[in-house]
């Protein structure tokens, strides 16, 4: 860790077309980890194709590797915002969500908006995972 008091993680990253994205993926400021909205961005910085079951995958798989960023696991997060595109698809994003939290998840909001990219689901993150682990 560096001597900064907040710690951006993660290289630049781009979407649809090579636009730059002017927000770190992951901060770290001291024992938190703040991860940013993540959607179901493909590596080509467009949206995974199909419905609510491949997006929410992807955006779980997009989770997971910005949690890495900071060394951190699903297990670490303390709690998560979700934001559905569309309501009636709550079920079946509940169902998929659950599987990656087989043990029970962490504290969780969800709501209904309208999101700024064509994606159906977005999540963010605030993880509590202390530098000193003695």
């Amino acid at each position: 860790m560096s001597s900064k008091k907040i710690e951006r993680l993660g290289d630049d990253r781009t979407g649809a077309g090579g636009q730059p994205l002017p927000f770190a993926p992951a901060v770290r400021a001291g024992d938190f980890v703040f991860i940013s909205g993540q959607v179901a961005m493909k590596e080509n910085g467009e949206i995974e194709a199909g419905g609510i079951e491949s997006q929410t995958r992807k955006t779980m798989e997009n989770l997971i590797n910005a949690l890495a960023l900071a060394d951190c696991t699903l297990d670490d997060i303390a709690k998560v915002g979700v934001w559905l595109d569309d309501p009636r698809d709550f079920w079946t994003f509940n169902r998929i969500y659950a599987s990656y939290f087989p043990n029970g998840g962490p504290a969780r909001s969800t709501v209904r908006s309208q999101i700024m990219v064509d994606a159906k689901v977005e999540i963010d993150a605030v993880v509590y995972k202390p530098l000193d682990q003695s």
